[in-house]
């Protein structure tokens, strides 16, 4: 690329949306779940994926390589293998009955910029590496960024013996049965270094409206929320009947989550006075079936707690009211909460210094966009977190994600692939 000016990059690389939509279709073949797709983390469908981006990759002229926990890594030699690599890419898992989109669009999108990069006859002054991440999605082990932490040796030792939600038998059993060494896992090996890593770009399809309704085809993302998450919380009060037991007399689990759910919406809209970003979510909420009924004080409640925020001190003030509310809650109404374990991930701000880079190649282009945080967890909060100078594209998708309705246009990831392959291209 030597002498190459930014003129004719400009008009020499052109992303194959063909090869996108094609990459998709094979994908939904072999995944498909209705009423959406299922690629289960370290099971078949993710299996299946890696093995078809490795073809794929190496049909390009791509070195593979993959890692103890699985983790697939793609690489596209530059003019100078001694500098640290490009890394573009994200994972191929979904939820159950997912989309095809989420996760898939960030290691097709880059393959797709690698593509068009051999096409053009460009050979980037660095490495160009594709990386597919195994677990991203914390819905099949109850931990954030599986693959993401084995790849820099990060993953805690306890996370091997977690069960996953379908099968119950533990990730270490998962990883096994695949052919790979949780053991090489347990130690902490790692295969990526940040010193070796120039920056990290992952493409992947908005999780929310906020493109759609602007008309902007892409955004970069300036932060990734951090979580707190209770995933197994319970109320206990005591059981009674209905029509015989007064109000001051009862120890009402319900009603207590009530107060709890009230005080917290009541938190968040003081948050959202002050200006300052974050999410409260109680994705299920459920009585005991087998104790539960019509003319009875339900006695007990279970439910989850999903706290979210850009701020780490947000979160901290969230968690502070959290045990305030409950220590109250406690007396007023004679119930007992009992959280549980508390796992979470910790936000991580994105490079400014790529967020320039990636919007003055937009503007040469005429590309419209924006920039926006991310309210969701991604593997890019995991190198962000090791100091590897890292951001996001989200891509334009009109019906959310984590739902069999996900409807990226390819045209829009076409966008920021060639945004993605102007970038390695040109530094």
């Amino acid at each position: 690329m030597s002498g190459v000016g930014t003129a004719t990059i400009a008009d020499s690389i052109a992303i194959d949306p063909d090869f996108c939509a094609g990459l998709f279709a094979q994908l939904l073949s072999f995944s498909r779940d209705e009423p959406g797709v299922t690629r289960a983390a370290y099971g078949e469908g993710e299996e299946r994926a890696h093995a078809l981006m490795r073809e794929t990759g190496v049909s390009l002229g791509l070195t593979p390589e993959t890692d103890a926990a699985g983790n697939l890594f793609l690489t596209l030699p530059g003019r100078d293998p001694a500098l640290p690599a490009w890394m573009v890419g994200s994972h191929v898992d979904t939820v159950p009955h997912g989309g095809n989109f989420d996760g898939a669009a960030g290691v097709v999108g880059g393959l797709a910029a690698v593509q068009a990069l051999r096409r053009s006859g460009l050979v980037p002054a660095r490495p160009v590496t594709v990386g597919v991440f195994r677990a991203e999605e914390s819905v099949w082990f109850p931990a954030s960024y599986v693959g993401s932490r084995a790849a820099f040796g990060l993953l805690p030792l306890e996370a091997l013996d977690l069960p996953r939600t379908d099968s119950g038998r533990s990730l270490r059993e998962h990883m096994a049965a695949l052919g790979l060494r949780p053991d090489a896992v347990a130690r902490g090996e790692a295969l990526l270094d940040p010193k070796r890593i120039h920056g990290f770009v992952e493409m992947h399809i908005e999780q929310g409206p906020t493109l759609e309704a602007a008309e902007i085809p892409v955004a970069f993302v300036t932060a990734i929320s951090g979580s707190v998450r209770y995933r197994k919380a319970a109320c206990f009060g005591r059981y009674g009947h209905s029509g015989a037991v007064a109000r001051s007399e009862r120890s009402d689990a319900v009603f207590a989550l009530a107060d709890l759910i009230a005080g917290l919406d009541g938190l968040w809209g003081r948050l959202e006075q002050e200006g300052l970003p974050a999410t409260l979510t109680l994705g299920e909420v459920a009585t005991d079936p087998a104790q539960h009924a019509f003319a009875k004080i339900p006695g007990e409640v279970r439910f989850c707690l999903d706290v979210r925020s850009t701020e780490p001190a947000v979160i901290a003030r969230i968690e502070a009211a959290l045990a305030d509310l409950v220590a109250g809650i406690e007396v007023a109404r004679g119930v007992r909460f009992a959280l549980g374990e508390r796992t979470g991930s910790t936000p991580a701000q994105m490079s400014p210094t790529l967020i320039e880079a990636l919007s003055g190649h937009a503007r040469r282009l005429g590309m419209p966009f924006r920039t926006m945080p991310s309210g969701a967890g991604h593997d890019t909060a995991t190198l962000a977190g090791q100091g590897v100078p890292s951001t996001m594209i989200f891509v334009r998708n009109q019906n959310g994600s984590h739902n069999p309705h996900e409807a990226m246009r390819i045209e829009d990831l076409c966008a920021a692939a060639t945004l993605v392959a102007h970038l390695v291209a040109s530094e």
